[in-house]
Formats: structure tokens, C-alpha cells, sequence
């Protein structure tokens, strides 16, 4: 009897670790991070950053929840709305996959004047009604033109960066546009002159490297849905180390002239494990040469139909 209630005790007793393990798990609310033992350090103890990263997802069509449409320019058809005739031919190349968000709340905070500018960025950038690309206004967003995608926005680009970190250096480079940005480790004072990547200053909270970025110029985009910002924004970013392979990032928007308060985005950042990874070049400003300046040639391209 003995030896067949020994594995009956020992099952039960495995059953009631089970059970309390899974009640465990269920209090710990979702979204909650654990970090891991086994993440690299420099010699200091610093978590160590160095790789390439990427985020995953589709935030930089729209920060927000948004659902997927047919088209990154619409016009009015004879019941819904239909793709722009200068996107057509692109088919489901042109068209925009859903997206689930990364803004604290799920929306973002605008102040009236500001709510209205959005709507107009997206309405130009998602409603055309000419044929020509330029006729329907595609250029709204500034990153079409090869300008720099300014911060957070390069992080969640659909193109990797890379961390140079050492003790006494952070440097981030990105692919998108070559955009660089030294992180001063000592403040050097108010930046300068305003910038696309503004001026960045960081400082560790314990495993957490801290970011705030000012003297921003103000004309980019926070996405390709029109979502926007002025000069008087600034950013604290947070670079946390999750696991050997993980950032968990957070940044933290405050513009009195445009939000009515401060607010936050956050999403995981991906190391880039491939022994071959490196970051590619894509310096497109010979790409948009003819976008820019194609109506002065002589002879011109047809427009796209």
C-alpha cells in the first residue's frame, strides 16, 4: 500500500505546486516586465547595450490603434472609399497593415488647435484626387522627402540602429537616412541651434539608461498617419535591458503647444542575433532627387497613372 501511496502523495504534492505556481502567475499583471539575471555587462556593470536593434510591428504607420486600409492614399469611389489613382498599381504593396498601438491610454493627448492641424496632416496624406503622385499630396510626411525622422520616431522605424556603448560613450546610429545621435553623458547646456535629431543628454538609473532629448526643430512626424509635435516638445527616452536580446523602450513626450499633457509610448526593441547582421546603408536623398526636382527638367517623366 505504502508503495502505491508514495507516487499517489508525490503526484498530489505536484499538483499543488502547479496550482500555486499558476495563481502566482495570475497576479502578476500583464505588461509587467522581469528582468532578466543574464543580460551582458560592461566592466562596470552597466548593462551592455552594443548590437543592432529593432522594433517589430507596424507603429510607424500609425502610433495609435488603427485598423488596416487599402491604401496609403484614398479617394472617394462610388461606395467607399478606394486607393489613389497614383497608388493603384501598387496594389496590396501600397496598402496599410493593422496595427495594435503603443501610446499609454491609447490615445494621444492634443490640444484642440492641434487635434484639427492632425486631421488636416492626415487627410492630405490619406486623400488624393489627381493622378500624380505629387498631386496628392504623398510628400506630407517628411520622411517621404528623406528628411530625418527626428526622436522617438527612429526608433520604431522599419529599419534596425545601432548601440555603440562604452563606459564613457553612447552613440546611436541608424540606417534610415544615415541619422546619427551622440548621447552626451555630461550636459553640455541648451543645445545649440534645433535640429531633426535634437540634442540628447543621458544618465543611468540604476540598469536604466535615461535619455532627454530637447532643441527638437519641430517639423517632423511621429508616424505616417500625421500625428505631430512643435519645437517645444522634449523626450525622455528609457533604454532598459530585459534580457540578453531585449530593450524594453519608453518615452515620454511633454509640448505645451500641442498636448495637454505629458504622455508615453512603449514597446520591446529586438537584438539582431544573425552572426552576419550589420547596418545597411540607406542614404536616400538621390532616392527623392526626382520627387524634389523632376518638374524642372526639360523633358519631363510622365506622371505615374
Amino acid at each position: 500500500m505504502n508503495a502505491i501511496a508514495r507516487p499517489s502523495s508525490s503526484i498530489g504534492a505536484w499538483r499543488r505546486t502547479l496550482a500555486s505556481g499558476l495563481f502566482v502567475a495570475l497576479l502578476v499583471p500583464t505588461g509587467v516586465w522581469a528582468q532578466d539575471a543574464e543580460i551582458q555587462r560592461l566592466p562596470s556593470g552597466r548593462p551592455d547595450m552594443n548590437g543592432i536593434w529593432q522594433a517589430l510591428g507596424n507603429h510607424h504607420w500609425n502610433i495609435e490603434a488603427h485598423a488596416a486600409r487599402a491604401g496609403i492614399a484614398m479617394r472617394p469611389g462610388p461606395v467607399d472609399s478606394v486607393p489613389a489613382a497614383g497608388v493603384l498599381a501598387l496594389g496590396t504593396i501600397a496598402s496599410v497593415p493593422q496595427g495594435w498601438g503603443i501610446v499609454e491610454g491609447g490615445e494621444i493627448p492634443y490640444l484642440p488647435d492641434a487635434l484639427e492641424r492632425r486631421n488636416e496632416n492626415r487627410e492630405h496624406y490619406l486623400l488624393g484626387g489627381e493622378n500624380d503622385l505629387r498631386l496628392n499630396r504623398l510628400e506630407g510626411d517628411p520622411v517621404i522627402r528623406c528628411y530625418l525622422p527626428g526622436v522617438p520616431r527612429a526608433t520604431y522605424m522599419p529599419f534596425p540602429f545601432q548601440i555603440f556603448q562604452s563606459e564613457s560613450h553612447f552613440f546611436l546610429s541608424y540606417e534610415y537616412a544615415g541619422a546619427v545621435r551622440n548621447v552626451h553623458l555630461q550636459n553640455p547646456g541648451p543645445a545649440e541651434v534645433d535640429s531633426w535629431m535634437g540634442q540628447s543628454v543621458g544618465h543611468w538609473e540604476g540598469d536604466t539608461f535615461v535619455v532627454e532629448v530637447t532643441g527638437l526643430l519641430g517639423q517632423a512626424w511621429l508616424d505616417r498617419a500625421g500625428n505631430h509635435h512643435s519645437y517645444a516638445m522634449t523626450v525622455v527616452e528609457r533604454y532598459t535591458m530585459m534580457g540578453p536580446n531585449h530593450i524594453q523602450y519608453e518615452a515620454t513626450m511633454e509640448d505645451p503647444n500641442t498636448f495637454s499633457r505629458p504622455w508615453t509610448i512603449r514597446l520591446p526593441l529586438y537584438r539582431h542575433v544573425d552572426p552576419n547582421a550589420r547596418l545597411g546603408q540607406f542614404k536616400c536623398v538621390p532616392f527623392v532627387e526626382e520627387l524634389l526636382y523632376g518638374q524642372l527638367r526639360k523633358t519631363l517623366v510622365e506622371p505615374v497613372r
